[in-house]
């Protein structure tokens, strides 16, 4: 047997480390920008305006509607915990605003707003961002084993490899809970779940069975702890199979990968309650666990296609070819759609709908915080459908190496923006967007989660063959063609 194993050269150590140390500068002086108020123009990083409404609440504004529209915290702060009760009967839109959305984020959580909420709040980012990546790289391969599929055989070890970062994921996601979960999760607040308290909260007291801090820990551990066994169980077969051939450790890994999929099908949604919608606490949607499925899933097919192109470029995986690339583009183009009609979905229910505790969480992000995030939630539609869908759609742009690694690169930087949106205005309201201190400090931190996420991907592709040559469809693989 042929073996094709991944070294980790000075080069490749070099370009790694380097990142990290860009990183971490990068962060120090958006750290010291922001805490000394360096970069910040004088009279404030934002100018305060009267929050823009329109059109998503339309016809509310003249019924009850009108109250979701506006920021509440003044209201909330002389009414006590009479808002809860009063619009118990009609929803909890009223309640959510309360919460310090809009103009009043400078409250959020009953605290002065500092800059450590938007430290802690891009550590979140970070986190769930690259956890997804590892989860649903592992998720991809357990689907082409599940359904059999031949032409992804010679990229099965690079899928895999991807595992390797959800233990370091998971203890990440567990320092910044305990670190920063008070300043990320309103319902932490042990007030609002006491009825002798001025600060109850009569619908977030009513989810206590699931968001309290035991079992919230309880599900998180869980998560981890399923994904990285199923992931280390997966790999062992596929090392095993390189040792003794056979279809037997094949068959193993078509089971694990079925019991994998069964819990990511039911923990990717959960985690997805967890760790964002619950941030927006009176807020829910039906939809969005899959909303975060499809974000997560497009950018994991996008990290799968750099390191296949990574690894072409470097020498391996000589039997890859301009087929199997086609292929990822085209799962690529497929899910950047896929993604555009989950987010439309839930729009425009709730656009339609227009019921102003649902409609809430499009006015913050669209038109109330000082208009912050409009630039960036128009920066989202077009990176993530209008840039895939026109750049990916012709078969030569699938093909070529250059050009996919472009639209890779655009589509990660994409949805990175997108749970930057789906968390931010939940966390800091008007506090969000850009200026130069906070710019440096989320470059930073992202270069340092970026490389820490490749180190332990490119260590994991020296456990095993890069090529596995007992595989049952190898041969399929090689001779795939579209």
């Amino acid at each position: 047997m042929s073996e094709e194993k991944f070294v980790i050269t000075g080069s490749a150590k070099k370009k790694v480390i380097t990142t990290l140390i860009v990183g971490v500068v990068l962060f120090v002086i958006g750290i010291i920008g922001v805490s000394t108020k360096a970069f910040t123009p004088e009279g404030g990083g934002h100018h305060a305006s009267v929050a823009v409404q329109n059109n998503l609440v339309a016809d509310h504004h003249e019924g009850h509607g009108e109250h979701a529209a506006e920021t509440h915290t003044d209201a909330h702060a002389s009414e006590g915990h009479g808002h809860a009760e009063a619009h118990a009967s009609e929803g909890h839109g009223d309640a959510h605003a309360s919460e310090g959305h809009g103009d009043a984020h400078g409250d959020h959580h009953g605290h002065a707003y500092s800059w450590t909420k938007r430290l802690f709040s891009n550590l979140w980012i970070n986190n769930v961002f690259f956890t997804g990546l590892a989860i649903v790289c592992v998720f991809f391969l357990a689907l082409q084993y599940l359904t059999w599929s031949g032409w992804s055989a010679l990229l099965s070890r690079v899928m895999i490899a991807f595992g390797q970062y959800l233990p370091i994921a998971g203890i990440l996601m567990l320092i910044t809970y305990f670190v920063a979960g008070h300043d990320l999760f309103h319902w932490l607040d042990s007030d609002l779940f006491d009825p002798n308290s001025p600060k109850y909260d009569k619908i977030i007291a009513g989810k206590e069975m699931y968001l309290n801090p035991i079992f919230f820990i309880a599900r998180m551990i869980g998560y981890f702890t399923l994904w990285t066994l199923l992931f280390i169980l997966i790999r062992k077969q596929m090392k095993l199979e390189d040792e003794n051939g056979g279809t037997l450790h094949h068959y193993k890994i078509v089971d694990f990968s079925g019991a994998f999929i069964v819990i990511f099908g039911i923990s990717s949604s959960m985690c997805a309650w967890d760790w964002i919608m619950s941030i927006d606490t009176h807020w829910f949607s039906t939809m969005f666990g899959w909303y975060v499925f499809a974000s997560w899933f497009v950018s994991g097919l996008s990290a799968i296609t750099l390191a296949t192109i990574y690894l072409k470029k470097a020498g391996y995986l000589k039997d890859v070819n301009e087929n199997h690339l086609h292929d990822m583009g085209k799962f690529m183009f497929a899910f950047s759609i896929f993604w555009t009609y989950i987010w439309f979905s839930q729009f425009i229910l709730i656009w339609y709908a227009n019921i102003p505790e649902e409609s809430i969480y499009f006015i913050e992000r669209f038109f109330n915080n000082d208009n912050v995030y409009t630039p960036i939630v128009i920066m989202n539609l077009v990176i993530n459908f209008l840039f895939p869908f026109l750049f990916l759609m012709t078969r030569d742009a699938k093909r070529q190496m250059t050009l996919l690694q472009v639209a890779a690169f655009g589509i990660l930087i994409g949805h990175w923006f997108d749970f930057y949106l789906m968390i931010m205005p939940g966390t800091i309201g008007k506090h969000g967007g850009f200026d130069l201190g906070i710019f440096t400090l989320e470059a930073g931190l992202i270069l340092i989660y970026a490389s820490i996420f490749i180190g332990a991907v490119m260590y994991g592709l020296t456990k095993l063959n890069l090529v596995a040559e007992n595989h049952p469809y190898l041969e399929e693989s090689k001779h795939h063609h579209t």
